[in-house]
């Protein structure tokens, strides 16, 4: 799928980063093929502009911020969070600021530790969820990396449970159990959730995780995906332990996204340390990059899967794509003609 070519997708927010590399001034991201920069302002809200002064182009990321403002590094010029430039040093004081002295302005919130970012009117609010304000529940920030391959493949693969099997044989997948348990997929307004239970291994680095010493234990699956590349999966453990994570697929471009990852846990700190769940997490998700950035990118949304009436465990993401096909359609990106081959 080539998402910079879908302007419906920018009316989506996607988390950028999180809020606390804005400590360390402007920084510069890219957002379906938008150069961006994004800053702090002085109550600590971040911004977002487009990634390049209006005067020289220079990129604004080379800049500082002074109060709400971000200064571009070249000539000084300051523009605020609405884009607008507020400052040129080398203008007269008799002189006014052009009006057409500013960047594109994005709309940029902060939730749950990281900066948002939609480009265009969002379709939908920014997520929420409950845990965030539980006091029984605490948030752990796990990843924030790029990876070479496209937002729907890695949307496709949060809900492959024939993948554990193989591509997790090193960690918790059961080489013998290919299958699930227990299978049942309901789509939503937002997208679809799926039941699953599923054996896994239990090895001795995992105890403190799945809260057994069990070799073996069962994962139950709450597992959402919200359109376009958003999927927040609640696990149950038989020990009673939650264990909630959301995962951003934020596409960087048509073949590199930035996964951005956090969780919610049950628990303490003493009961299971945040470095022991992302080390073990980190084993983990490097077995899925590992596998897709093999694979093609693109993942063209139109290519039948004849094979989900024998493989149920194909069935999210050929719901993925027909729910995407339909809101291209929608928006006018596709012939209402053409007939969705899913």
């Amino acid at each position: 799928m080539r998402v910079t070519q879908h302007p419906v997708l920018r009316r989506f927010w996607y988390a950028v980063m999180p809020l606390q590399a804005l400590d360390e001034g402007p920084q510069p991201f890219t957002l379906l093929g938008e150069k961006l920069v994004l800053w702090k302002m002085a109550d600590g809200t971040p911004a977002a502009a487009q990634d390049r002064c209006c005067h020289r182009t220079a990129q604004l990321s080379k800049g500082w911020v002074e109060g709400d403002h971000i200064v571009c590094g070249y000539h000084g010029w300051r523009y605020d969070c609405s884009g607008a430039c507020v400052k040129i040093p080398q203008l007269a004081d008799d002189h006014k600021i052009p009006a057409g002295a500013r960047v594109n302005a994005y709309r940029c919130q902060a939730r749950f530790g990281y900066a948002w970012v939609a480009l265009d009117e969002p379709l939908v609010p920014l997520i929420d969820t409950p845990e965030e304000n539980d006091p029984a529940f605490r948030r752990i920030h796990q990843f924030d990396e790029t990876w070479r391959t496209g937002a729907l493949r890695l949307m496709e693969n949060s809900f492959d449970t024939a993948h554990f099997a193989f591509v997790h044989k090193g960690t918790f997948g059961q080489f013998e159990q290919p299958k699930p348990e227990f299978f049942e997929i309901r789509e939503t307004d937002y997208g679809f959730e799926a039941e699953v239970i599923v054996p896994i291994n239990n090895p001795p680095e995992s105890h403190r995780i799945t809260g057994s010493t069990e070799p073996t234990t069962k994962r139950h699956f709450h597992n959402q995906w919200h359109l376009p590349f958003l999927r927040r999966l609640g696990l149950v453990y038989p020990s009673g332990i939650h264990h909630t994570i959301f995962t951003s697929a934020t596409p960087i471009d048509d073949e590199r996204i930035q996964i951005i990852q956090w969780l919610y846990r049950n628990d303490t700190e003493e009961q299971c340390p945040a470095a022991l769940l992302n080390e073990w997490d980190t084993k983990v998700v490097a077995e899925d990059k590992v596998i897709l950035e093999s694979v093609d990118p693109e993942a063209p949304i139109d290519v039948a899967l004849r094979l989900e009436q024998h493989m149920p465990s194909d069935r999210p993401g050929v719901i993925m794509r027909r729910r995407l096909l339909e809101l291209l359609r929608a928006h006018g990106e596709l012939p209402q003609a053409r007939t969705a081959t899913t």
